[in-house]
């Protein structure tokens, strides 16, 4: 019988190459395809195999995570799915959760943040992922069908604009010119790069985004084009980072957008593109610090899970979110996110045991802090 393929996750291969020395240029690129668009159980997320004669080995994992608090034959199945952002920090958590709590199987699936609240509010899932807070209409559909939820910011994160590595004219973008970009006034009409800046060369402009359900989508519209939800339509869209990532990264002609830590992660396949903040009028590249000191606006926000009321009291939802809390910081760091203060996730974590449901957000805000956020949880 044919033996069964040993199968990592994206962070698991992420800390063995770092483990085995490789630069992380070359470690973004060997980890770029390792997230699959299902829902699946991360012990073999995403199906991938690591190459041939390597194997998992014990004490790889950086992180330091919380002692387990309960009885490790504690048992059942969590459904989380939603962002693509998030997914990564979740991902992180079912792992080392289930490292501890072998019974339990945690699948973490990838449908945006919008199709995350859709299968949630059907009481199809037990966590949402979400990359904003929920929408009023969202809101109103989790209402319909009786589904309270707890909401709890778990990380910061910043969105990137790229450009294919072999662009040699923008060095930075302004609002003004996203808009021009990406309003929906500029479907068909703006094509080209000249168009966007006489300057720059009169080649196609090849676009790259994220779709309709993504969380990603509602925040960058909203941020650069005054509404959420307005943008053109004639560019390539997908809810998987990775297939923008490989898109941008194959056309020299190409811009696009998505989470800051997916940037990074392939840094040499994509460039990073400075925005100017409005405010200052300054370029300001993204990175861990320049969106933690809130430098880097308007496309800073925060990232939250939201747990169904009615499956918090299950012994293993209520271990796998307690669980989360603790060991937020330490994980969203390791994948590349910005943690939070620990009185933000002290005070999450009252929250969650208070059992409290609704949101503190009006839907899809620009510019909120991580101040804005401790106060908030207040």
């Amino acid at each position: 019988m044919a033996e069964t393929p040993i199968r990592w996750s994206r962070r698991q291969l992420m800390t063995r190459v770092a483990a085995l020395g490789v630069a992380m240029p070359v470690a973004s690129a060997l980890v770029a395809a390792c997230r699959g668009a299902e829902a699946t159980p991360t012990t073999a997320l995403g199906g991938q195999t690591p190459a041939a004669g390597a194997s998992p080995t014990a004490g790889e994992t950086p992180a330091t995570v919380a002692t387990p608090t309960r009885p490790a034959e504690l048992s059942g199945t969590i459904a989380i799915d939603g962002s693509s952002t998030v997914f990564p920090i979740s991902e992180a958590v079912a792992e080392e959760f289930q490292k501890q709590y072998p019974n339990v199987k945690v699948t973490v699936g990838i449908s945006g943040t919008g199709g995350g609240f859709q299968k949630f509010c059907n009481k199809e899932t037990d966590i949402s992922d979400a990359s904003r807070p929920i929408k009023d209409s969202e809101l109103q559909a989790c209402e319909q069908k009786g589904r309270e939820f707890i909401e709890l910011p778990v990380a910061f994160d910043g969105l990137a604009v790229v450009v294919n590595p072999q662009n040699d004219w923008v060095k930075e973008l302004t609002v003004d010119d996203l808009k021009k970009i990406w309003q929906p006034e500029a479907q068909g009409t703006i094509t080209r790069w000249n168009q966007v800046r006489p300057e720059w060369p009169d080649a196609p402009l090849n676009l790259y985004g994220p779709g309709t359900d993504s969380g990603t989508f509602d925040y960058f519209t909203e941020a650069i084009n005054g509404k959420s939800g307005a943008s053109r339509g004639d560019y390539t869209a997908s809810e998987d980072d990775n297939v923008l990532v490989q898109g941008v990264a194959g056309d020299k002609n190409a811009l696009g957008y998505f989470g800051l830590a997916y940037a990074v992660e392939n840094q040499g396949k994509v460039k990073i593109v400075p925005i100017v903040n409005p405010k200052t009028g300054q370029p300001v590249e993204p990175s861990l610090e320049t969106v933690k000191t809130g430098q880097y606006q308007p496309l800073s926000r925060p990232l939250f899970i939201y747990v169904a009321r009615d499956q918090a009291d299950r012994p293993e939802v209520e271990a796998f979110v307690e669980f989360y809390l603790e060991n937020a910081a330490t994980l969203a760091e390791e994948v590349g996110y910005i943690p939070l203060p620990d009185e933000a996730y002290q005070l999450a974590m009252k929250r969650f045991q208070d059992r409290k449901t609704g949101s503190v957000f009006k839907g899809v805000e620009v510019g909120v802090s991580i101040e804005d956020v401790l106060k908030r949880e207040e």
